[in-house]
């Protein structure tokens, strides 16, 4: 009894990870939707393996005409509404269908994982598995597996009362032993377009940066330093800290920049904390030592606030506790 009752205890994570071995090793070709903020977008999405390599083409169907073709580590982002071709470099696990929960033992302390029900879509049977977040700072999920391939039918990123905040439903969708190379090849015509690359090596932090501590943060429960690095960002003359907290499901990315005069109203009251929303990211921003910090993740409002805040009480320290150079997120 105590054996049956692990192995069905299991049984839901073991349908995750099937799930993100689906997305990432099977050759697809799906058309969905994408909801998120009252507006809903349709976008094809192929991916293929082959030889260790991964191939994807991601396709806006609705008016821009936008085109994302991954090639392992490479990336060109046709932007026909701009006339821009952007080439830049991204990790090659990195898939352009991204937002699907992988569990993993320490994760799973902080999430309750649920098989809920077992239903049709899209004339497919599938197991209803649920993510729920134990506290309040972080999102659930709610997935529907196909049960035949383990490919996610239809995926929703709710928050702490179940609301659904973005949703993912497949229209389409057919497995295929074999996609040409012809299928990642851009429709959109580029004539005339600018082209802009941005692969190269990222830059050096500022000592300034490089010298505060990042140790010893008052993270959220299971938060802990994921990776960092340095990058330069529009409207900041100098490389910005790029940090990546995560509890292994969920993220957050927190900037910081060098020195800077403090921003002032049109009233002439000093800014030292902004807090908004971007699509399903939540956005808060506050000073530091002088130094601004930004943290974003798709998570609720009060993690990037907690995040953020946290590096206030810190101050210089004799040496980077990381080095820079780390992978972007």
């Amino acid at each position: 009894m105590v054996v049956a009752t692990a192995v069905a205890a299991e049984e839901p994570t073991q349908w995750l990870q099937r799930m993100n071995q689906a997305l990432t090793t099977r050759n697809y070709d799906g058309t969905f939707s994408h909801w998120l903020g009252g507006k809903v977008e349709m976008l094809r999405i192929i991916h293929r393996v082959r030889d260790g390599s991964v191939d994807e083409r991601l396709v806006s169907l609705d008016g821009s005409n936008r085109e994302f073709i991954r090639t392992g580590p490479d990336l060109v982002c046709y932007l026909p509404d701009k006339k821009t071709v952007l080439v830049e470099k991204r990790p090659a696990d990195e898939s352009l269908l991204s937002g699907f929960p992988s569990i993993n033992p320490e994760t799973a302390v902080f999430y309750d994982i649920q098989e809920v029900a077992r239903t049709r879509l899209n004339r497919r049977d599938t197991r209803v598995i649920t993510v729920a977040p134990k506290d309040e700072y972080r999102y659930g999920y709610r997935l529907w597996i196909d049960e035949s391939t383990a490919m996610p039918l239809k995926t929703q990123l709710c928050d702490g009362h179940g609301r659904v905040i973005e949703q993912i439903v497949f229209a389409s969708l057919t497995l295929s032993s074999h996609i040409p190379d012809a299928a990642f090849k851009p429709e959109v015509s580029t004539e005339g377009f600018q082209w802009l690359r941005n692969d190269s090596a990222p830059p050096k932090e500022t000592p300034e940066n490089a010298s505060m501590v990042w140790n010893d943060l008052k993270l959220p429960p299971g938060f802990k330093m994921a990776a960092r690095s340095a990058q330069l960002m529009p409207g900041s003359p100098d490389p910005v800290s790029h940090l990546v907290f995560s509890d292994g499901l969920a993220s957050v990315s927190v900037f910081v920049e060098t020195e800077r005069k403090s921003e002032t109203t049109t009233d002439g009251k000093t800014i030292t904390e902004e807090s908004t929303r971007v699509g399903s990211s939540s956005v808060y921003s506050t000073l530091s030592g002088g130094r601004k910090v930004t943290a974003v993740g798709e998570v609720p409002p009060e993690t990037v606030r907690s995040i953020a805040s946290s590096f206030s009480t810190q101050g210089p320290g004799p040496a980077p506790i990381l080095g820079g150079g780390g992978p972007h997120h």
